[in-house]
């Protein structure tokens, strides 16, 4: 199969080393302006993965689009609309796109498979690839679950069977609006990890995962997907593995605020956390997990940044007592 990644950051280049693992024919795309690629272009590597000489790699957008049988997207969420306006402008007719990534649209509430949608892609050659697993695990021969999911159940078997391996065991999704929602809720919750961690509350991720996962399968339910889903790999399982992980950006980020540092890698938990409150707002869920997170990023307070983040998790503390699965 041939198969273009596009983006060549951390998950983009790793994906491209897994495939070409496999025997796929490989084109990684990147931004010939951003760091990312020009590493790449200069060293053949990065700090996570080393690109085979089967791997092209190209900043020419139309090459990529040309090369793949099936588009792999990993990019930043809120970004994608804007890039498959430049996507579509080559043909893309009978091309499968898979979305490598996890995220909700800031401005209009959409998962990122309703972007592709509405910027041309046909519903049926759209899927999904989430799950738990970090890369500096996978690079060391460690194994994870993951998920693909679709409307299309010939294409996301299609895919699970061909990128399936040792290394990944692919499950087929049930449920595309949990799958996705889902994964872009962990990284929120993940968020609440570090939090713990830097307060010295790491006992409590016990209550977070059980308690997140309850909120995040309210909100699935409201949308119209199934609820049981926050309780499968695309957020559960996934959620899991960021809470205890040293690789998670998004834990990282968590506990660099309560130490009142910047910290300088993407944590996709942020603009999730604001996509995630207006989509709670929009169909009437309570989500204190998310709103909690919510405070914490966006707004501003002159208490010192410990203090701040331990108050607002007393803040959950001090909500009335209700039944645990209500």
């Amino acid at each position: 199969m041939k198969i273009s990644v596009l983006g060549c950051g951390r998950w983009g280049s790793f994906i491209a080393w897994y495939l070409n693992t496999l025997g796929h024919g490989v084109l990684l795309w990147g931004n010939e302006t951003g760091n990312s690629y020009r590493v790449l272009k200069e060293t053949g590597a990065n700090e996570y993965v080393k690109l085979d000489k089967n791997i092209r790699l190209s900043c020419d957008l139309q090459e990529a689009v040309n090369h793949g049988e099936t588009i792999v997207i990993s990019i930043s969420s809120q970004g994608l609309r804007s890039f498959m306006e430049r996507v579509t402008k080559f043909d893309v007719s009978g091309k499968n796109f898979v979305l490598c990534m996890k995220g909700i649209e800031i401005d209009t509430g959409c998962r990122l498979s309703e972007v592709l949608v509405q910027s041309g892609i046909a519903q049926e050659r759209v899927a999904v690839w989430v799950g738990p697993g970090h890369i500096q695990a996978f690079t060391q021969g460690i194994p994870n679950c993951m998920v693909i999911d679709s409307t299309n159940d010939i294409l996301k078997k299609l895919l699970a069977d061909e990128l399936r391996s040792d290394l990944i065991r692919f499950y087929y999704g049930e449920d595309l609006i949990g799958t996705e929602i889902g994964a872009a809720a962990k990284n929120v919750m993940g968020i609440v990890g570090g939090v713990l961690d830097g307060c010295g509350y790491s006992s409590l991720k016990g209550s977070l995962m059980s308690r997140g996962a309850r909120e995040v399968a309210r909100l699935i339910k409201a949308m119209g997907g199934n609820e049981l889903s926050a309780y499968g790999l695309a957020h559960l399982g996934d959620y899991e593995a960021t809470l205890f992980s040293e690789y998670s950006h998004n834990r990282g980020y968590g506990e660099h605020l309560v130490r009142g540092e910047a910290f300088a890698r993407l944590a996709e938990g942020v603009p999730t956390a604001l996509a995630m409150k207006k989509l709670g707002e929009k169909y009437g869920v309570d989500l204190p997990i998310t709103n909690a997170v919510y405070e914490l990023c966006y707004t501003v307070s002159d208490e010192p940044c410990r203090v701040r983040c331990e108050r607002i998790l007393a803040k959950l503390f001090a909500r009335e007592t209700k039944s645990e699965f209500s």
